[in-house]
């Protein structure tokens, strides 16, 4: 039987389920000629963590051998998912990173792995990275292009006060060492990043502001000190923590201009990875919604108090504590991690860092396998259609079609990133160019007559070849396998994503369909879809 065929009759077969839908007609306009915001060139980031293989949550120890310190490194795999990003940013950090000691000549403590037991901070002993493994990273990073943003322990040499506080001046001898012989050894590193969720009220520890900015300028000096003979320096990122608007605004009135590139926020906001909800929460738009408020303030902030700076997301897990099983690394995640690289980016977000690239249950990747989880498939589609440009995106449809548009990355034209919601919804889609015209956007439910007359027009088009010259947009629709959202197998287009046979991350193909043809999405579904001819000069290369 013929594609178009098979295509055809699918579609017939289809009918009952596609009639027992809710139809409903969205206008999107998209703006043409104006950016609203712009991410970096490497906007897609993941995490690589401390933990070992011992840290455990809910009586569930989901992070094997994933850590920074015995990460298998020679998985052919794990170099493969990397490459496919071409350069991937990975962020080195966690919550043990400011119990870290780095295994320099000068160092005056015995190098070890990190111990469990009723000491130290989270319940593990300080712990020490070698020389020797430092350089099997940084080879590793060579041979993948990743792009590399490292995290320094922030409280060697402070003692912990009676109030919690952590206190005293940061000891920069050991920051100092590593960060030398790094540079001799000519390791290229995108980012110093200072401390772990010491900020606010902290997340097992914390430092006032004006010590931590204080301390901040020093390590701005060792940096200039260090690199002053190479080509480039690397940025200073600060606070990796989660966001506390007087805590950020002192530090920013403390280093002054200058002295941070880049301001780290966390986000962990969907609550507990053991939470029965995460499910709901996921799927509710106005629960998604409720993060852009953080985003705003801290653009605010930034404008108001560091405009030579600007905010990263250093990590966003969803869920924390390790995430939930079956959920952060299954399908039904996607809703979040895309709305989130989506609206984060809308308010200038510049690099988004998802926890993790492996380990916990939220990784990119299996942590034993190294096999793709959906999330890896949903932010390789995002690095190779969404440029940094973003593109205002009026939508009155329904809080459900969530949607995001922005110069498609590489080569003329836009990209829309639409993640749909409902459980019963089947929007139609019709895209309008608001720019330099007055468009009124509304929406309303197809008649079942109207909606069959697009479907017709569907199905002569599948059923025939196309004529020479005309116009087409790319399609990736994803899907759960099995229309069970909590499987780890995503498809696109109908084909389930999986390791070729021999070994390779898969190739992603778009669907070619005429430009003018009904564009559908699935209820419980995510798409991206390129318009290559979308008239947009500011995406013009």
């Amino acid at each position: 039987m013929g594609v178009h065929k098979l295509v055809l009759c699918l579609l017939l077969l289809c009918f009952p389920s596609i009639l027992a839908q809710e139809i409903t007609r969205a206008i999107l306009g998209v703006h043409g000629g104006h950016i609203v915001a712009e991410t970096d060139e490497n906007y897609v980031c993941a995490t690589i963590d401390w933990w070992p293989h011992n840290k455990c949550d809910y009586n569930q120890c989901p992070w094997g051998y994933s850590s920074i310190m015995n990460l298998n490194l020679s998985h052919s795999l794990l170099a493969k998912a990397v490459q496919a990003f071409t350069h991937l940013r990975l962020r080195l950090g966690g919550s043990l990173e400011d119990q870290v000691l780095y295994g320099v000549p000068s160092l005056k403590h015995s190098c070890h792995p990190f111990w469990k037991g009723n000491y130290g901070l989270f319940g593990f002993s300080t712990g020490c990275l070698r020389l020797g493994r430092w350089d099997a990273l940084n080879n590793f990073f060579s041979k993948t292009g990743a792009v590399i943003t490292f995290g320094i322990n922030a409280l060697y040499g402070r003692q912990k006060s009676k109030d919690g506080a952590w206190i005293g001046p940061w000891d920069s001898s050991n920051a100092y060492d590593f960060i030398k012989y790094t540079v001799s050894k000519g390791y290229k590193i995108d980012s110093w990043e200072f401390g772990n969720e010491l900020s606010g009220s902290g997340v097992g520890a914390r430092v006032d502001a004006a010590r931590y900015g204080n301390d901040l300028k020093k390590l701005k000096g060792i940096i200039d000190e260090l690199y002053k003979s190479s080509p480039s320096k690397p940025s200073l990122l600060a606070p990796g923590g989660f966001f506390s608007e007087d805590w950020f605004t002192r530090l920013l009135q403390v280093t002054g201009p200058g002295v941070l590139n880049a301001l780290t926020h966390h986000i962990y906001n969907l609550g507990a990875g053991n939470d029965p909800n995460l499910p709901s929460k996921i799927l509710d738009p106005t629960f998604l919604s409720k993060i852009s408020k953080t985003f705003d303030v801290l653009n605010k902030t930034i404008h108001e108090y560091g405009p030579w700076t600007h905010a990263w997301v250093g990590e966003a897990g969803g869920a924390f504590n390790s995430g939930g099983h079956l959920v952060s690394d299954a399908f039904i995640d996607g809703f979040w991690y895309l709305d989130q690289l989506g609206l984060a980016a809308t308010y200038n977000t510049k690099v988004y860092c998802r926890q993790t690239l492996i380990g916990g249950n939220y990784g990119l990747l299996d942590k034993t396998t190294f096999v793709p989880n959906p999330d890896y498939y949903g932010a390789l589609l995002w690095n190779r259609l969404m440029g940094r440009k973003v593109l205002q995106v009026d939508n009155v449809a329904s809080p459900y079609l969530r949607s995001y548009a922005h110069c498609t990355k590489g080569r003329a034209g836009i990209t829309l990133l639409l993640i749909n919601l409902s459980k019963q919804t089947r929007f139609i889609v019709k895209l309008q160019n608001t720019m330099n015209k007055d468009v009124h956007i509304s929406n309303g439910i197809n008649s079942e007559g109207s909606f069959m007359r697009g479907l017709k027009k569907t199905v002569s088009w599948v059923g025939s070849k196309a004529s020479d010259g005309q116009l087409h947009r790319e399609e990736y629709h994803l899907t759960p396998k099995e229309g069970n959202l909590q499987s780890q197998t995503m498809v696109l287009n109908g084909i389930p994503l999986q390791i070729t046979e021999d070994g390779n991350i898969p190739n992603m193909e778009p669907v070619l369909v005429p430009v003018n043809s009904p564009l559908y999405i699935s209820p419980l579904s995510i798409s991206f879809i390129v318009f290559p001819n979308f008239d947009a000069p500011v995406c013009k290369l």
